[in-house]
């Protein structure tokens, strides 16, 4: 395994691949370089040095100034290294050209998928039930109480017999020393029972903290994310509850749901409990109007789809110092064989796209999406130093400590995850993916606001990479985790479903890795495999409200 990788020729840092001691010496490309401290792995030490004020660029971009004199073989940090980006411009120059990867072996290939009215074509087949009003979230969890169960979706506690164990223990007169040492070993679950409708993979109950309060613009982009779910590939029909009063009126729904399909016609039933009266009636007619649904979402059955069908979310989250040089660009890769193929695919985390800007807008098709991504990216920048924060704020104490010591750092990594295709366009939240190659979509970098815009824009799978572990899932789509490294692989076995730390390992390349990848997702479309956020049951949903979040 080597030790030390350039990214880019013209970086001026080398990453360490693994720990590497003080005073050790570490060659590379003919050049001997006497470390001056310690480098864990993942992180950099320059290669010339430093003088304050002078660049540390990493993937080709500017990604920091040194604050203090650097070594040559010193470890860049916080305590040496400022974040710094470089500026960007709308340019007359379009850099749309771009080398497509070989997609013979897929050319053939189709996954099994629920085919939609309006042409769109499922990963999974879901039923949901949703507020409109945060004042609703108590009675959609009375429906889930009242009919997952029932229905065959509840799934079996496997922490039961714990609980059951420490109970008899206090009973016994256990002291809580006793119970702290209480050994058990999770039991092995057979999944929910036999469920009333096979062709219905579950229910969804979506609570939120929205709908009223706030400015009217919040409840109006609610509306817009609830429609992208209702219309959604991976979903069969809804039930909405609404209070009636509140600022996210029914009609404000509807109207979303006409935007992004004017032809709707999925089952949907929308009460409203001042009209309907008591919640004992409110609740019996969700009850008899859902299974009426159910029966109807029932008729459905996979059946097979061309790739270009499928719809990729980009994300990444608990990211590490490897990120950016294996599963960012391993499923960058798979997202360029994607794009060939004709389907779509979304990169969001506007945050994380700082100090690639340039990059990013040049990429554009088209120049009026470049100009709105740059407009986009300025307005958010700006309210963000407006509540007293920025772009610079955005790596999490566990990214730096893992080696993504500035946003620019951390973000020219994250790009990664979009390939080399050119930009087709440039999303708002929570506007909805309209053709197929890839999509910029104005988010926060925070995981879940996120991954839940990207599934309410039309990804039907959520490509997910991390290098420190999380455990974030979504209702209705799979979302997939790659590990940076082969050691968090090993180490959460149960919440990682696939490795690139090949990479770093040097057993695979980058296109072996994201072609591996692609192969794994069509598994998935097809439901052959389940995600492990599936049958953990990580149904994480944040709406995003449009004051600042990173």
């Amino acid at each position: 395994m080597k030790q030390v990788l350039k990214v880019h020729p013209a970086d001026n840092v080398l990453v360490a691949l693994r720990d590497l001691e003080a005073e050790s010496k570490v060659t590379y490309n003919g050049e001997e370089y006497t470390l001056k401290e310690k480098i864990p792995a993942k992180h950099k030490f320059t290669t010339t040095d430093l003088q304050p004020g002078d660049a540390v660029t990493m993937y080709g971009v500017l990604v920091g100034k040194a604050s203090r004199p650097i070594a040559v073989g010193q470890r860049i940090s916080t305590e040496n290294l400022r974040h710094a980006a470089a500026g960007y411009a709308l340019s007359a120059t379009r850099r749309t050209a771009w080398m497509q990867p070989d997609t013979s072996k897929w050319k053939d290939r189709t996954f099994m998928g629920y085919h939609r009215a309006d042409g769109s074509v499922g990963t999974a087949n879901y039923w949901l039930v949703i507020p409109l009003v945060f004042c609703e979230n108590r009675n959609v969890e009375v429906l889930k109480s009242a009919m997952l169960k029932e229905l065959g979706y509840a799934k079996p506690d496997k922490y039961a017999s714990l609980m059951q164990s420490l109970i008899g223990k206090f009973h016994d007169g256990a002291d809580a020393l006793a119970v702290q040492e209480t050994t058990w070993m999770p039991e092995e679950t057979t999944g929910a029972s036999s469920r009333v409708f096979p062709n219905v993979d579950g229910i969804k109950f979506l609570t939120h903290d929205g709908g009223c309060g706030g400015i009217r613009q919040d409840a109006q982009t609610l509306c817009g994310l609830l429609a992208g779910y209702i219309t959604h590939a991976n979903v069969a029909g809804a039930t909405i509850l609404s209070l009636g009063c509140q600022n996210a009126q029914i009609s404000m729904l509807q109207d979303e749901i006409r935007k992004r399909d004017a032809q709707f016609s999925k089952p949907l039933y929308i009460l409203d409990q001042q009209q309907t009266g008591t919640e004992s009636q409110l609740i019996t007619d969700a009850i008899r109007q859902t299974f009426a649904g159910l029966m109807q979402a029932n008729d459905i059955s996979r059946q097979a789809a061309p790739l270009s069908k499928l719809c990729i979310g980009l994300e990444c989250g608990g990211s590490d110092g490897f990120s950016g040089i294996s599963a960012n660009p391993a499923i960058g890769y798979t997202s360029d064989l994607l794009v060939a193929l004709g389907g779509s695919v979304i990169l969001a985390e506007f945050p994380e796209l700082c100090g690639v800007e340039q990059e990013m807008s040049d990429r554009c098709y088209h120049s009026e999406d470049a100009n709105r991504f740059i407009q986009l990216m300025r307005t958010y920048q700006q309210r963000a130093e407006e509540a007293g924060s920025g772009f610079d704020m955005n790596p999490s104490p566990g990214n730096i400590k893992d080696g993504l010591i500035t946003d620019a750092i951390k973000s020219a990594g994250a790009a990664k995850k979009a390939g080399t295709s050119p930009v087709v366009a440039v999303l708002d939240y929570p506007e909805k993916v309209r053709q197929s190659g890839l999509s910029l979509l104005c988010t926060p970098g925070n995981d879940v606001e996120s991954t839940t815009a990207e599934v309410g824009s039309g990804a039907n799978i959520v490509l997910f990479t991390t290098g420190l572990g999380t455990p974030t899932g979504n209702p209705i789509a799979p979302v997939l985790k790659l590990s940076s490294n082969t050691k968090l692989f090993h180490h959460m076995p149960d919440i990682i479903d696939i490795n690139t730390g090949s990479i770093i390992d040097g057993t695979e390349t980058i296109e072996e890795t994201g072609e591996r990848i692609l192969d794994y997702v069509i598994a998935v479309a097809s439901g052959d495999i389940a995600a492990k956020s599936v049958l953990n049951g990580q149904d994480d949903f944040i709406p995003w409200k449009r004051g600042v979040s990173l």
